[in-house]
């Protein structure tokens, strides 16, 4: 069997008998095997449990029969849900996430768990208290983060589709590094009810998958009002392939001016403008915009983002979850060193950036004001939806970059994510889709292509990402392995 098979291609196959779901979860079991120890994605996979789950597996549903890779930061019952960090190590969730529930309820179920960077904290997986995860395109490069797992799952054939979670480009950046589609919902669009948070006010669980139908349909499954979700937003149910296959005659797309700057590999800046003059061929017309509060974002976001952490993270503490330390000693004692020896280098630095910025006396100087630019970021976008429907631009500023080459200077981790932060700081919608590949480094590496929609415009960079996805052969092209 195709290891590569999309979901709908699956589905057709299950619905017509031509394959049972216990033959699709061998099939893929077999790949994991073969490939996992390479590529490092899964961390764990319980094959007797997913056995039992393929076996009762109902094809009337929607999803019937297809296993889809769950991050690690989202909680499945009764699997191991570590984040990635040895602070959680041994811990078992008591309870689906909300979003797990949703596959179930659409025929779906959870195999495995996919590694990513500790926390969710890092643009490479290379912080994951466990092990590197590898792009399977070439091993000796990091295949994004923080959602590494789950994007390298994907494109190696080990998962036809996989759930990870976006805070600043951690679904996007990784998909567009590992060649495959990946979606951050608008913020409130899907339920973060056991996702284990990192920042609250950004965090949004998304698919990642091979083409852009199968990344609607997962979509279709696990958005929609949750009352354990504060943020989650009550919408009308939507189906989010009914505007796929629709031409693109009359949409407007916007080139953001701050998003074409120096320091792009000319080899993403070309494929990326390639991909633009397809979408104009295709029917759309290119607009020049600007987002002028762009060159703030990712400081707001380092602002935000870890004071965020630093309130999260204190409830790990040693007594009420997972790892505690043995050492003897009093409470304070315990904190200390249960987290010391819990949290890993990257989860540190955020935590005490984190604490630093939300001081009496700081709190003024950099959270209140981030909050202010913030809010500018978003009015920029706001003003340049009322001229065009979608913005484009690339994901990366780079395609993937190898394994301990930024991990000694955060500085430069960072901005690996300098073109997807405004879009989670914005709470708008964001999908990544392959646009080309890099042949420089003596290897293929793919490059991803960016669309921004408007806040619950998800239907819409669905249609414009299919009608691109299908007049190119990006999508059809896999690593070998």
């Amino acid at each position: 069997m195709n290891p590569f098979l999309s979901i709908a291609e699956s589905r057709r196959l299950l619905v017509a008998k031509k394959i049972s779901p216990q033959e699709l979860l061998q099939e893929l079991e077999q790949r994991i095997t073969q490939v996992n120890p390479q590529v490092k994605a899964y961390l764990s996979w319980d094959s007797e449990k997913a056995s039992q789950e393929a076996a009762s597996a109902d094809l009337s549903k929607p999803l019937g029969g297809i296993p889809i890779g769950i991050k690690d930061a989202i909680v499945v019952k009764d699997a191991p849900a570590h984040s990635s960090s040895r602070i959680l190590e041994g811990y078992l969730s008591p309870y689906d996430a909300t979003v797990v529930s949703a596959l179930r309820n659409a025929g779906a179920y959870p195999l495995g768990r996919l590694n990513m960077d500790e926390f969710a904290m890092g643009s490479s997986t290379e912080s994951s208290a466990f092990h590197p995860t590898y792009n399977p395109w070439d091993l000796s490069r990091i295949p994004g983060g923080s959602s590494g797992g789950s994007a390298a799952a994907v494109a190696a054939g080990m998962a036809m589709a996989t759930l990870g979670s976006d805070t600043g480009g951690s679904i996007r950046q990784p998909a567009a590094l590992c060649g495959c589609v990946g979606m951050k919902p608008t913020y409130g669009r899907v339920s973060r009810y056991g996702l284990i948070a990192f920042a609250s006010s950004l965090d949004q669980i998304g698919p990642l998958t091979h083409t852009v139908e199968d990344s609607a349909l997962i979509l279709n499954a696990i958005a929609g009002f949750d009352p354990h979700d504060s943020t989650s937003l009550k919408l009308p149910s939507e189906d989010f392939t009914a505007e796929i296959g629709r031409d693109l005659k009359g949409l407007r797309v916007g080139v953001p001016k701050e998003y074409f700057v120096d320091g792009i590999e000319p080899e993403v800046r070309t494929s990326v403008e390639a991909a633009m003059k397809q979408l104009s061929s295709l029917g759309a017309e290119l607009i020049d915009i600007s987002l002028p509060h762009t060159k703030y974002a990712v400081s707001v976001y380092y602002i935000i983002v870890t004071a965020e952490a630093s309130s999260n993270l204190a409830r790990f503490d040693g007594i009420r979850y997972a790892h505690r330390t043995k050492t003897e000693g009093d409470l304070l004692s315990l904190y200390e060193k249960t987290r010391a020896e819990g949290f890993g280098a990257e989860v540190k630095r955020r935590i005490i950036l984190g604490t630093y910025v939300l001081t009496s006396g700081y709190y003024d100087a950099y959270y209140l004001r981030a909050q202010k630019v913030r809010t500018l970021i978003r009015r920029d976008f706001d003003e340049a939806f009322k001229k065009v429907d979608v913005i484009v631009s690339p994901t990366s500023p780079e395609v993937a970059f190898s394994c301990g080459s930024k991990t000694a200077d955060p500085l430069k981790m960072y901005l690996a994510d300098i073109f997807t932060i405004a879009a989670n700081l914005a709470g708008i919608c964001g999908l990544s889709l392959p646009c080309g590949f890099s042949e420089k480094h003596g290897t293929s590496l793919p490059i991803g292509l960016q669309l921004l929609g408007p806040s619950f415009a998800e239907k819409t960079l669905f249609r414009v990402a299919h009608a691109y996805e299908q007049s190119t052969q990006w999508h059809q092209k896999h690593p070998h392995r």
